[in-house]
This record gives C-alpha cells, structure tokens and sequence, in this order.
C-alpha cells in the first residue's frame, strides 16, 4: 500500500469501507457499547457496508446466540471465534445469493472486560475479524488480545472502536503483509492507551503465516513490551499464564541452551521451593530472551534466531518469554501486574556485577537507590550462580567485590534476604561457555554435544539449528 493509504485516520478508514459495495459483514460487540459499528454510521455510507450490529450484553442471550464455549468464559478466544463463525455464516446465508458475486464477506466480533462502575478488573478484550480475502473464498481469521489502559469506560470503548476499524481495513487492504497490519492495528491512537500482547493469524489465506514469528513483531512494533509462549510452542497470554502464580525465570541468549543454563534453573527452583508457598502447581518457571541487550549483543537477531532459541527450550519443557526490558527491576514490574506471589530471578556473578555498577542506571533521576527500591519492594529475590574465574578459583557473593560507597547497600540486600547463593551441581559446568559452543556447532560434531542436554543437540543435528551443517 502507498503511503497516503498507510497514513488514515478512522474516518476515513470507515468511510473507504464504506463505500466499497463488495465489503459487506457484520459487526457484534459484547462489553464495551458499540464504538467499532459506531465508527462506521458516523463516517457516512454505512448501509454499504454493514448488514448487521448487535450487543448481546445478556449472558443468557448471549448464550442462546453463541452456545456455551468449554472454558465457561464469556471474554475469551473461543467466545470471539463461535462469535465470528455464527455471524459469517449469518451474513453469507442470508444475503450470499442476491448481492454481487464479487462480494468478500466479512464478520467482526470482540468481547470486552472494560474498566468497571464499581470493581476493580483486568481490563481487557479479544477482537477478532473473519473474512474472505477474496469472492467465494473460504474465510480466514485474525484475532488480537487487547489490553486496555485508559482510567475511564468511555475512553476504553473510544480505543477498541478505533482498534477495531483499523483490523477490519487492515484484513481488507494489507492482507498480503502480516507485518504491516500489526503495524497499522494502534493507527490514530495515541502510545499507551493499549496493549497488544497476542495475535494468531487462521484459515486458509494464512496457512504459511508462522504466528510465532509474528507475535515477536508486536514488540518490535510497540504494541507490546513481551510476549510468552508456553511449553507446547504455542502463544501465551500472560495473565492467564502468570496470574495468582509464583514465577521463577532467568535472562539468558540461550544460544543455545546448555547444561549449565539447565543447572541454574534447577538449582534456583531448589532454592526458590524453600519459599513460603512455593510449589509445583503454582509456580511456574520461564526462560527470557531480552531483544534490548544494554550492551547490544543481541539487539539485531533475527525472529529465526530467536525462535530456534524458543524451540530449545520449549523441547526441555520451559514456558519462554521474549521481551525489550533491558533492568531487571522492569522484568519485575512486568510480572508484578498479573500475581502478586512470590518473584525469583536467577542471575549469575556477572549479573550482580551488573546491578552494582552505578552507570547501569544512568538516565535515572534516582540512580542506583531508585533502582533497588523498585527491584526489591516485596516478594522478589535474586539467586545467585557461582563461577569460576581466570584464576580457576570460585566466585559467588563471599568474593563479590562492589565500589566502596556501595558496600553497605550490598550488606543490606543479602543480610534482609534479597539476594542470595545458590551452588552449582557439578564444577565442570563452570567450562561451558555459549561462545565456544556455538561456534563449535558450526564446525559439525564435537565436544558441544556432551555441553547440551540430548534433546537439545538431537533437534539441533536434525534441524541443522544454528549453522549446524553435520
């Protein structure tokens, strides 16, 4: 698309919709009024569009209409795709033999948790749009999970409005480029009134779309700080991965994961079990990969690289989570916003290193006082991986050397308990190191192998991962 298309406001968005008589669908909103139909009788036109509005706000109607989905729940993926189903088979029944055969038929649909009268909530919504990408097409669906952030219902329906106009013109007119209608999803609307935390991309016209590649565009498009993906590859939404969950997690490149990484993980969960209320069933352990490295390292890999890093560890059975947070006290505030349990983060003596190093927080008004008192204000440690050092002798907080004006912080955080030690299970770990392995791996079989967990060097010889040519 040029470049005058790409820059439209809402408006106009509708009223092209509007006035193109092969688009024709239906529009149902549950939760937040009518805002994304609203947007279309306003532009003008409507009647060339739309065949259909409603709001089903009545949980029995709204059963009667969609059924009852599996999960019980009435904001969810399942109810906005039996929504869409229900209305784009409607539209095409009813009005498919008497309106053009170049007609492409479309149904939007979202269900919405907006901010309540007199509760507080997670405030949030599943958008969804099916359509056919051309006449007599089977239909293919993109669905979004919103965040909202604005502090009134109002303004959170103005801003699903807008979204909503946005998925529907975007479906139509960027369809052959996934990148660019997730680019053009926040048009006219201003940063930080939404989140965009998951996108999946159905049907027939997106069979070759890879989804996980593509939900790692919503954080390099800014329509969202981090994404998760669990165990199984799949895409995750994180409050329904982290809520009322302790959570474990350690920073890595992971490239690729190694038995030391595999070690520090485990030995991080022993320590962390020993927590008041930890145990397996409500804590769950995930793996991050920054793409915002403070010293750049990594700020350039590419979505393939990164997904071979996610596939490593999804085949050890790690949720893994990919996000543009560089301190750690943001990776905190992140989890903070969905549990209030127990936080733990496995860091190594390099790490500490790091997060005693007062240039770290240069740019904040607070400096390193600011820092901690935002990483540490309740039920977050850091546990603490040993290492050896050039001298072959072993480093862990005993022989952490920080500036002196700092030495009185650093009693503080260990001596209340904020960080801590934690050993390694087996002193060879201690040679392994990701550089090496790597470049061992594209030279073919060695030394690497013994340096990986089985799985993990099986599935990179049989999928010739990062530059393995055998």
């Amino acid at each position: 698309m040029d470049k005058q298309v790409s820059s439209r406001g809402t408006k106009e968005k509708a009223l092209r919709l509007n006035l193109d008589e092969k688009k024709y669908g239906t529009i149902v909103e549950i939760g937040a009024g009518q805002e994304v139909a609203r947007n279309f009788f306003v532009a003008g036109a409507a009647a060339g569009t739309i065949a259909k509005t409603m709001s089903a706000y009545d949980m029995k109607f709204s059963d009667a209409i969609y059924g009852v989905q599996e999960d019980g729940r009435y904001v969810s993926k399942a109810r906005v795709l039996a929504m869409m189903e229900q209305e784009f088979d409607l539209v095409v029944d009813r009005v498919g033999s008497v309106r053009s055969k170049s007609s492409r038929y479309f149904s939007y649909a979202t269900t919405v948790s907006a901010k309540s009268f007199n509760r507080k909530n997670e405030c949030h919504a599943w958008c969804g749009v099916r359509i056919q990408m051309y006449p007599g097409a089977e239909p293919s669906n993109i669905i979004v999970h919103v965040r909202m952030f604005d502090d009134s219902a109002e303004a959170q329906q103005q801003a699903l409005g807008i979204l909503g106009v946005n998925l529907i013109y975007a479906s139509y007119y960027y369809f052959e480029d996934p990148k660019k209608i997730i680019d053009s999803l926040t048009d006219s609307l201003k940063a930080n009134r939404i989140e965009i935390d998951c996108i999946d991309f159905q049907g027939p016209y997106f069979e070759d779309v890879d989804n996980q590649t593509k939900n790692i565009h919503l954080i390099r498009s800014w329509k969202t700080r981090a994404i998760m993906f669990k165990a199984d590859g799949n895409v995750a939404i994180p409050a329904d991965m982290l809520y009322k969950k302790n959570v474990l997690t350690i920073r890595g490149s992971f490239k690729p994961v190694t038995n030391l990484n595999v070690d520090m993980i485990e030995q991080g969960y022993k320590a962390f079990s020993l927590l008041e209320g930890v145990n397996n069933k409500n804590t769950v352990l995930i793996a991050e990969i920054s793409l915002n490295d403070l010293h750049g390292k990594d700020a350039n890999m590419t979505e393939k690289d990164i997904m071979e890093r996610v596939k490593l560890l999804n085949v050890l059975g790690y949720n893994v989570m990919i996000s543009d947070y560089t301190r750690y006290f943001s990776l905190r505030a992140y989890f903070r916003q969905y549990t209030q349990l127990q936080i733990g983060i496995v860091v190594g003596i390099v790490n500490i290193k790091q997060i005693f190093d007062e240039e770290y927080y240069r740019g904040m008004e607070g400096g390193i006082l600011e820092a901690f008192g935002k990483l540490f204000p309740d039920n977050t440690r850091l546990f603490v991986y040993p290492e050896r050092d050039e001298k072959d002798e072993l480093n862990d907080l005993n022989t952490v050397s920080v500036p002196n004006n700092l030495r009185y912080l650093f009693r503080h955080v260990i001596d209340n308990g904020f960080i801590t030690s934690i050993e390694s299970s087996n002193p060879d770990l201690f040679n392994i190191f990701s550089r090496e392995i790597l470049q061992q791996i594209c030279r073919g079989q060695g030394e690497w192998v013994d340096a990986v967990p089985e799985a993990v060097s099986k599935v990179i010889m049989e999928q010739k991962l990062f530059g393995y040519r055998g």
